[in-house]
């Protein structure tokens, strides 16, 4: 029997099947599908399920999750998962081992404006800001995009650069500007924000923002 992955609630139980199979209960045993029927399709509760890679599971997953490695042998499969009628649960796997993006940080995400931000901008968070506008204005000037002065996008991108920074181990290029390998061209924006500095620009002024109240901290032209 081939290996797979399966991916369940936090606490074991099967993310379809609500509490019928707990999967952590069942280490180093077979679980049956309840309603097993070879007859009907995929996507009902006649079979059981799970999937050759990690990814794959999340056709009817979501995290957090728990992760387990099984055994069987697929009664139906289609591009994402396979059906079974049963599965050898072998053991629990930690997810933040099987998937190449960064899940630990994914579940628990940062809100810059809940940290406490640095008493003074000092000239190390004026260098990442630098690092940052520069690495902002390359990417504006590929893509052409007017939109990219307005206040509100550049909040944006720093949303972005820093939802793209728990997925980066999985790009191999990022389009639209240079970068050494495997180093996130967005690192600046994640270093700000991990300190509770958010940028924003006007058109004219670049400001960096903090605090539960998102305040300006500091403000210039650079």
């Amino acid at each position: 029997m081939d290996h797979f992955y399966k991916l369940t609630r936090p606490d074991g139980f099967d993310f379809y099947t609500g509490k019928t199979i707990n999967y952590r209960d069942n280490i180093g045993k077979k679980v049956v599908c309840p309603a097993f029927d070879a007859m009907r399709k995929m996507c009902s509760n006649a079979f059981i399920y799970a999937s050759r890679e990690p990814n794959q599971c999340f056709i009817g997953a979501k995290i957090p999750c728990s992760a387990y490695l099984v055994s069987g042998i697929p009664i139906k499969e289609d591009a994402d998962k396979c059906g079974f009628s049963e599965l050898i649960i072998e053991k629990e796997l930690i997810p933040s081992e099987i998937f190449a993006w960064k899940y630990d940080e994914t579940i628990s995400p940062i809100h810059p404006f809940k940290l406490f931000p640095p008493q003074k901008i000092m000239d190390n968070h004026i260098c990442l800001l630098k690092q940052w506008i520069s690495v902002w204005d390359s990417v504006r000037d590929s893509v052409r995009d007017s939109v990219w002065d307005s206040v509100g996008d550049s909040v944006g991108d720093s949303v972005g650069a820093y939802i793209g920074f728990m997925f980066s181990p999985c790009v191999k290029e990022w389009k639209y500007i240079k970068h050494g390998e495997n180093k996130y061209p967005f690192q600046p924006s994640v270093d700000l924000w991990n300190q509770g500095l958010v940028p924003s620009f006007d058109g004219t002024l670049w400001r960096l923002h903090g605090g539960p109240d998102a305040k300006i901290l500091w403000e210039g032209r650079l």
